[in-house]
């Protein structure tokens, strides 16, 4: 039904980026492109008019970028998932994405059906990384010396701390559950709940 279907905001400067991403977008039957923003405070002030469930946020844009939009966003409608989508896994855009919100950090190197399953998947509460910004990340957090906690924020559990230095040293899903003996799903699930922490 019309009501089922996630409702998609695409925001990017590039006009032929944009054509593209909807027009395979469409191609799906549970995918609806709701609108189509040129710039970080246009996609603001469509985020707030056609409510979309899920917003693909380039990072690198004129008048406002991806970052501070995909914050005034989330503290405007904290319910609309933000993917953001880039050209670089560089990590002074990481972060401050991650920070601002976003639930998935994907490169336009992405397949077509990575996309479509990251969108889904953002629209389920999951979230997807490309394995480099995954690996950054893990790298940075790993890197936090053991006895620091940060003041505010839920902790890791010593398992999800286990996790992530192996991720960090770019091990696969199926490589940490064999050197932690235990499933392929558990491990994923931890590293699902350590992005979401």
């Amino acid at each position: 039904a019309e009501t089922d279907r996630i409702k998609v905001l695409i925001v990017d400067d590039h006009l032929v980026v944009r054509q593209g991403l909807r027009t395979f977008l469409d191609l799906n039957d549970d995918i609806q492109v709701v609108g189509e923003a040129g710039d970080g405070q246009e996609a603001v002030d469509l985020a707030a008019q056609l409510t979309p469930d899920v917003i693909l946020m380039d990072l690198v844009m004129p008048r406002l970028d991806g970052i501070a939009a995909t914050r005034r966003i989330k503290e405007l409608r904290s319910d609309a998932k933000v993917i953001a989508l880039t050209s670089f896994a560089e990590d002074d855009k990481v972060f401050p994405a991650i920070q601002a919100g976003a639930s998935s950090y994907l490169l336009k190197d992405v397949s077509p059906d990575g996309l479509v399953d990251a969108i889904r998947a953002a629209h389920h509460g999951e979230a997807r990384l490309h394995p480099a910004v995954m690996r950054k990340l893990m790298e940075q957090v790993a890197a936090q010396p053991a006895g620091r906690k940060p003041v505010d924020g839920p902790q890791l559990t010593e398992r999800e701390g286990e996790v992530i230095r192996l991720v960090a040293q770019g091990k696969s899903n199926r490589e940490i559950a064999e050197t932690l003996v235990i499933s392929e799903k558990t491990a994923k699930a931890h590293i699902s709940n350590i992005l979401g922490k």
